[in-house]
């Protein structure tokens, strides 16, 4: 689609994508090459949305040229010219690339973009005119639900006052086939007496099937599993709308003989007198609103106000950085109410919480295996020493004999400890070492990032030493104070 959208992809060979998609049959992939100069010889042309619309002087609205063909034919004559500049590909050692194949354009046509939109006529006239669209000439719906009776009463006559004298003998029908909430009240009422709560059904079930083209039988059942209050709404409503459609009509009728001239001469009589409440009513009820509003219009225009952004990208040079960022966002939200606070997305913390929370449990769990580890390690050194000291009970006695204190014992045991610890620390660590060449060698093959790789730190490998001789010589300790404490005698007569 991309080389569509450049004009180096015929339409044919994307209508046969589509068609291969649609039938899901195999389609042989087209080799096709252009030259750095090929590509960037090409022109294009792109049509702002701002000049889309033009101002029709005998309506006094603003029409949409891309709705005929002329008017397609008119934009791309006049449109902007663009050229392309370069093309962007990640070098050729990044290990991870953010790039994806699009069309990307300059900050400089970005500006261009606004700033021409801000000066073109179709702008500034909805900004001028916020409470009206000026591509259909009515009031916005949005902007007349916080109106007050005087604000309606004044729209209605600024209304009035703008239309001819056929507009405004259609304008005083309508007014006139409005009835008050009192005369609505009354004449419902009466068009519901007399009639029962089989009649209510009988009634609701004609004008639904009349409505929604149901058989009866369906109908029927629906309407029978109604309550007698929602029956009473229902039927309400139904004779609500009747007796406006009727009034309306009797309406019409009545002022049928006065013509316009007549009609627009009542109506301005008419407004002289009218109190805001009325006009009020009369304004929601003859006035058509304009189905879009004043925020979607400007946006279609294509203005954007820089001063208010509906959001703002912040890219940190560090994980440093970026905490620093958030502890000042943070700081500002503090004393403010929560419409005033900045809401943020951090989709690297969020990603990197998620990845961090998965490391945290495996390396938990290979904690409790080591701990495991190291506590059956030390129960069997304990074991070990404890042994070599019941077989050597010989050599004790004979040491206590030519003069040696428990100290000395004691402290022989716990030096056999202690270089057991050094001997087995230094040669897990040497084999640690050697496995994170062939481990490093695998990462580097499975991955294809050449700076992931498996080290133990020195400062780790030292402190893993000191750990095990630690261990090593807490587990020989009960032995060693063991064989302190045998008899000199008793030693030596032992086998």
């Amino acid at each position: 689609m991309s080389l569509y959208a450049l004009g180096l992809g015929s339409k044919d060979y994307i209508d046969k994508i589509m068609e291969a998609a649609i039938d899901g049959t195999g389609l042989e992939e087209e080799d096709a090459k252009w030259s750095y100069e090929e590509i960037c010889d090409s022109e294009y042309k792109v049509i702002l949305n701002p000049d889309c619309f033009h101002y029709d002087e005998e309506t006094g609205l603003y029409m949409d040229l891309r709705e005929t063909d002329a008017g397609l034919k008119y934009l791309y004559d006049n449109g902007v010219d663009l050229k392309v500049t370069g093309i962007i590909r990640p070098n050729e050692d990044a290990q991870v690339s953010m790039l994806s194949g699009s069309i990307a354009y300059t900050k400089g046509l970005t500006e261009y973009v606004i700033e021409h939109a801000k000066e073109s006529d179709a702008v500034k006239a909805q900004l001028d005119s916020k409470d009206t669209d000026i591509l259909t000439g009515l009031p916005f719906t949005a902007n007349t639900k916080d109106l007050t009776e005087e604000e309606k009463a004044e729209g209605l006559r600024s209304h009035l006052s703008g239309l001819n004298e056929a507009g405004k003998a259609e304008a005083y029908v309508k007014m006139k086939s409005i009835p008050s909430e009192q005369e609505l009240a009354h004449m419902t009422e009466q068009a519901m007496a007399g009639y029962s709560e089989a009649d209510k059904k009988a009634a609701l079930s004609q004008a639904i099937m009349e409505q929604m083209g149901m058989d009866e039988d369906s109908i029927g059942s629906y309407i029978e599993d109604m309550d007698s209050d929602e029956t009473d709404r229902l039927f309400q409503e139904a004779m609500t709308e009747q007796v406006k459609a009727q009034y309306a009509q009797q309406a019409a009728q009545q002022m049928g003989s006065m013509g316009q001239g007549g009609l627009a001469a009542a109506l301005e009589q008419e407004m002289k007198s009218c109190p805001d409440a009325e006009c009020a009513v009369y304004y929601d009820g003859i006035l058509t609103f304009s189905e879009s509003d004043y925020e979607d219009d400007l946006a279609m225009f294509g203005y954007v106000d820089l001063d208010s952004p509906t959001a703002i990208n912040i890219y940190a040079s560090s994980f440093e950085n970026k905490g620093r960022i958030e502890e000042a966002i943070e700081g500002y939200n503090e004393d403010r109410d929560e419409m005033e606070q900045i809401t943020y997305n951090d989709l690297v913390g969020v990603m990197m919480s998620s990845v961090t929370s998965i490391i945290d449990i495996i390396t938990w769990v290979l904690l409790a295996f080591v701990a495991i580890s190291l506590v059956v390690s030390s129960i069997m050194i304990g074991v070990i020493t404890l042994i070599s000291v019941q077989e050597r009970t010989k050599e004790i006695g004979i040491l206590r004999a030519i003069g040696a204190s428990r100290h000395d014992v004691s402290s022989i045991f716990n030096a056999e400890t202690m270089l057991i610890g050094l001997a087995s620390g230094l040669l897990g660590v040497g084999i640690t070492y050697l496995l994170c060449i062939p481990i490093n060698h695998v990462l580097h093959s499975l991955t294809g990032v050449g700076s992931l790789n498996a080290v133990l730190p020195p400062l780790a490998a030292v402190c893993l030493i000191l750990l095990s001789i630690a261990l090593s010589v807490i587990a020989g300790l009960a032995p060693a104070k063991s064989a302190a404490k045998k008899d000199p005698v008793i030693a030596l007569r032992s086998e």
